[in-house]
This record gives structure tokens, sequence and C-alpha cells, in this order.
């Protein structure tokens, strides 16, 4: 009787200690100020169509389980499952991840992916960290103040791995034709949509009017919208110029341009060169005249982009980023690519020239790459423009 007494106590407390390791976790949502939008957009914005927050969990516990590969010899090789975070659904972020879902399926290494729509940058950067997302698309400057621990990441660095670097983007600042804004130094005083707090827009938006010697202080008002709502404020009267930082062309502002007369706002002169020289990871861009695909404008606009990439967590394993890696190069070098930004890059530049450390099985393909000497045609004009942006 006393052993059966004793046996009973030993069980109890045992489906105690099992229970009480089901809560939280590394699954539980940050406290970005995105994360409230990050977890409704997960339960209704992800590409299957159906897949709520539970799915969302189950799928992260899943893949987080065979991602730790790196640890024990005996996971590599094992499929995993992929939540890929992207950003709004009017952007370029969100297209690509549904592009790359089914190149990145047909892999035997990957059971599903799932493309969850997101604030962007920042809170990709921390879904990765908080093994809410195992890749992500990111602008540069983002990753680069997260890897520092600065910025939006102050005293809390994050460490990630690069993938792929993929197609800059473009600093376009968009104005009605009526506002009288010519230069960014006109924006003080103006009503002006800058992005979703915390997304990558956002970030350029006020590294950009710190070059220029503003803050949101100088402006009448600043309206954290994405591009569709900057573009709806803008066409109803409501907002003067917005920040669009993305690939060109991007048909959030194409479409504005079809109902409303607006002018592009350069980032040029001094201004440029204080943003070039406080933050290296810009580069000078010149949005040219005259060219369909590039809005058609009467005269080239100058500008500043920045690079954007894919990330993946330090814990991915390598035969499966190296994957990842190769069906990406693969995929660009086809006719198939539909997405407009993914043609306006060279894919050879994919493992050159990141702010963030490569992946070493993703190295370890770029490497091989270069040494078998391919020619990268990556489908240059290939296939219809439906980037989505």
């Amino acid at each position: 009787m006393n052993i059966r007494t004793l046996t009973l106590a030993a069980a109890i407390a045992l489906l105690g200690l099992g229970l009480g390791g089901c809560g939280g976790g590394d699954d539980e949502p940050s406290d970005q100020a995105q994360s409230e939008q990050q977890q409704q957009n997960a339960n209704s914005e992800q590409s299957t169509g159906s897949a709520g927050n539970d799915t969302q969990q189950s799928s992260t516990q899943a893949s987080g389980d065979a991602q730790s590969g790196n640890d024990t010899d005996q996971q590599a090789g094992e499929p995993v499952s992929l939540i890929f975070g992207t950003g709004g659904t009017s952007g370029s972020y969100y297209p690509i991840g549904g592009a790359l879902k089914s190149v990145f399926e047909r892999s035997d290494l990957i059971n599903n992916v799932q493309v969850v729509s997101t604030g962007a940058s920042v809170q990709n950067i921390q879904n990765i960290a908080d093994g809410l997302n195992q890749i992500a698309i990111v602008m540069s400057d983002v990753a680069y103040d997260a890897l520092k621990g600065q910025g939006q990441f102050q005293d809390n660095p994050v460490e990630i791995r690069a993938l792929a670097g993929l197609y800059p983007n473009v600093v376009q600042v968009v104005a009605t034709a009526n506002s009288n804004i010519h230069s960014i130094s006109d924006l003080a005083g103006k009503r002006v949509g800058v992005g979703k707090v915390g997304s990558g827009v956002e970030q350029s938006a006020q590294k950009v009017l710190e070059a220029a010697g503003m803050s949101y202080d100088d402006l009448a008002r600043v309206s954290h919208t994405g591009y569709a709502d900057s573009v709806t404020e803008m066409g109803n009267g409501n907002l003067d110029a917005a920040f669009f930082t993305s690939g060109v062309p991007n048909s959030s502002i194409t479409g504005l341009m079809q109902n409303n007369d607006v002018v592009f706002v350069p980032v040029s002169g001094d201004t440029a060169d204080k943003l070039l020289k406080a933050y290296p990871y810009y580069q000078h861009y010149e949005i040219p005249a005259h060219t369909a695909q590039s809005y058609d404008l009467p005269q080239a606009v100058q500008t500043v982009a920045i690079r954007n990439m894919m990330i993946v967590p330090s814990s991915m394993r390598d035969d499966v980023a190296r994957e990842l890696a190769k069906r990406t190069y693969d995929y660009l070098g086809t006719d198939k690519v539909s997405v407009g930004a993914l043609k306006r890059f060279d894919r050879n530049t994919m493992g050159t020239d990141l702010v963030a450390p490569l992946q070493p099985g993703a190295r370890d393909f770029y490497e091989s790459v270069n040494e078998s000497g391919s020619d990268g045609e990556n489908g240059q004009g290939a296939g219809d423009d439906q980037s989505g942006q």
C-alpha cells in the first residue's frame, strides 16, 4: 500500500512538471511596439490562408526543434518547417515571400513555409530573436543597428546571419504637386507619412530627416501609415508627402500617379553626403528618366538606397541554409521570376557586401558558385512584373 501511494504521488508530481513546461517560452510575443500587429497578422495573413496563432506556435516549435541541428549531428538532413517574416501586403516583401515559398517547399529539407505579413524589418529581426520566424527579409540599416545593439535595439544586440543580399531599397519621397515641396527641408511644417511604427521605412525617414537637420518635431503632422494608407491619405488631401522605401517601381506610387499630380523629392546634395557619412550602408541611387519601368519621369531623380537582405537565426542548420541559398539563386536564374524587384539585381552579388555575417552553409554555397564560374544570368526582364509593391 505504501509503495502504491508513493508511486501515485510521484506520477502526480511528474504530471505537474509537464504541464508547467507548456506555458510561455520562446513563442511568447516580444514587447516591441509592433508585437500586437504581428500577432494579428500572423493569425490572418499567412499565405496558407487559414493557419492561426495555434498553428504558428506549433509550427514555430517544430521548426525550432529542427533548427537546433547545429547542436546534434543526428538532426542533420531532417526536414524543417519555416515561418517567413515579410512585411505589409502592399509592399515588396510579402509577394517575395509568396514566390519563394513554393521554391523552398520543393526541397526535401523543407516541410512547409508559412509566409506571414508583419511590420517589416525591426519586427522581423525581433521575431527571429524570439524564435517566431526562422527566415525574414529586412533592410540593411535595421540589420546593422540590430547587430551593433543601437537604435531601436539599444543595448539589446541580436545575433542574426545573412542568407542572401537582395535588391536595393530606394528611398522615394513623393509629394503632392500643390504642396510646394521640392527638397527634404521643404517637409518642415508639412503632413508626412513616415511608414509603420518600427518599419524600415520609418527608420529611413528618421535618418533622412536627421541628415537634413530635422526631426519629427519639425513636421506639422507625422502619420505612421504604410504604403496603401499613405496613398489614400495623399489622394484625400490629408497628407502632403510620404516616404516609400522599396524597390522601383512601387505600385502604390504608380497607382497614386494615375489620379494625382505628384513630384519626387530628391535626397541629394549635403543631405545625401551627411547621410552616407553617418550611415555607410547607404548608397547613391538614380531613378532614371523616360523609363516605363521607373514611373516614366520627365527627369531623373537623385536619391539614396539601402540593400535588402534575407536573414536567418544563427542557430539555423548549415544544410538548411545552404539549400535555401541554392534554391533562391537557382530560381533567380530562371524565366519564372514574377516579382519585379527580384529582376533588378545581379544574383551573383547575393553573397557580397552584406552588413551581417553570412550563415556558414550559405557562404559555402556562394563560394562553390564562384569556384564553378557560373555566369549568373538571372532572367532579367523575363516574365510579367507582378511585384505587388
